[in-house]
């Protein structure tokens, strides 16, 4: 996989070189809630600025159907990245139509345009190979060189990910090749203890990942809604919790394996419960109980890992020597039920190894709860496409780089 570093080595000067970032970032109307994908691509573009590139960003926002969608245009990002990097950036109001032509037309060398949401081309995220290949064609016509730095979007078999880099002379950007790298130290290169904590909602989205975890980690650590099904498949009552009935039989073999294959699976010892999901708009006062794992009330939900389970947690991570944590351990938005996702957190940064934080609701717990970045050895801005890479699959995305 060729870097940015070797195209600057080549010379980018008076080039168009199209960037393709990952600037879904969420909004509340056109506020931008969370900044960090948007930051994480500065390096690569103002490093091509720098050397006189004509750069040309290009990323989603969201999941539009195809067609333009104001909720979900890419103009609060593109003024975002302005004020980052100190400079003003064009904004074209499509994708391949004449106002992403005038914008790339416009540009000086060292100038930057951003054009508008690809999810709004149909051809961006269709299954149909030729539709695909047509919209990666225009894209090309934009410009002279490919730079990937969309880590979130690798996994996807994308126009701009998949075809595009295909058509035109491709590099990797900084941000790929650190998540690459991060990724290669927790499969290739692991210094052990190796410890793994998974939280979220669905433990259907992390039994791919598990089962690869499962010949690599030295503990597994498990909270948020996903514990529900592992305590009900240990025979316990899980109330109202978040369940997945259908995965019982899969999550009954997991934990066979694990003590077969010398893993330390760690699940909650008590959990904060309420007969109600709380309020995420008012933050209105949830007023938990705290009850044993195994004595959650019929009526009641769990909605965080309870005070010795945080604890326990942060002492099984005490020693690790590599860390991964993807998923937080309760509903972290409400104040009420925080705690158990800080104390990973917390966990995380006192940690003596390398730690990593998979991306997703994950990153944005860290940012929400007030931690530093740079506490962490790492925050990875793809929470699906770090997971497809640890389950061991080929990205769509890393491998058109390769190419």
């Amino acid at each position: 996989m060729k870097t940015i570093d070797e195209l600057l080595s080549e010379g980018v000067a008076g080039k168009r070189v199209f960037v393709r970032a990952d600037l879904n970032v969420p909004l509340d109307g056109t506020t931008i809630t969370d900044d960090g994908r948007i930051r994480a691509v500065v390096p690569t573009v103002k490093a091509l600025a720098d050397a006189g590139a004509r750069v040309i960003v290009a990323s989603h926002l969201g999941r539009p159907k195809g067609a333009p969608d104001p909720a979900f245009s890419l103009a609060p990002a593109a003024a975002r990245l302005g004020e980052l990097l100190g400079a003003d950036v064009a904004f074209a109001e499509d994708t391949v139509g004449t106002s992403a032509e005038t914008a790339v037309s416009g540009l000086a060398d060292g100038q930057v345009a951003v054009i508008e949401n690809l999810r709004f081309n149909a051809g961006e995220t269709s299954k149909d190979d030729a539709e695909r290949a047509a919209f990666a064609d225009r894209l090309a016509g934009l410009a002279d060189v490919y730079v990937g730095d969309g880590f979130g979007a690798v996994h996807r078999k994308h126009a701009s990910v998949f075809d595009l880099p295909k058509r035109l002379p491709h590099y990797a950007g900084y941000l790929i090749a650190t998540e690459v790298g991060v990724l290669k130290k927790l499969t290739d290169d692991v210094r052990r203890p190796y410890v793994v904590a998974l939280g979220g909602a669905k433990v259907s989205d992390k039994l791919a990942v598990i089962d690869q975890l499962l010949g690599k980690a030295d503990r597994l650590l498990i909270g948020g809604g996903m514990a529900y099904t592992f305590l009900k498949a240990q025979g316990h009552e899980v109330g109202i919790s978040l369940l997945q009935e259908d995965q019982i039989p899969a999550v009954k073999e997991y934990i066979e394996r694990t003590e077969k294959n010398g893993v330390e699976l760690v699940l909650p010892v008590d959990v904060l419960v309420a007969a109600e999901f709380p309020d995420l708009k008012t933050k209105a006062p949830a007023n938990p109980t705290t009850v044993a794992a195994d004595a959650i009330p019929a009526d009641q939900e769990g909605l965080d890992i309870g005070p010795e389970t945080r604890k326990l947690y942060a002492s099984k991570l005490a020693d690790a020597a590599t860390v991964f944590w993807n998923g937080p351990m309760g509903v972290f938005e409400h104040p009420d039920y925080a705690e158990g996702t800080k104390a990973v957190a917390q966990a995380l940064v006192d940690a003596p190894g390398f730690t990593v934080v998979g991306g997703g609701d994950s990153a944005a717990a860290v940012r929400t709860l007030g931690f530093d970045e740079n506490a962490f050895g790492h925050i990875s801005t793809g929470g699906g496409a770090s997971l497809e890479y640890l389950e061991g699959k080929t990205l769509p995305g890393l491998a058109a780089l390769e190419d």
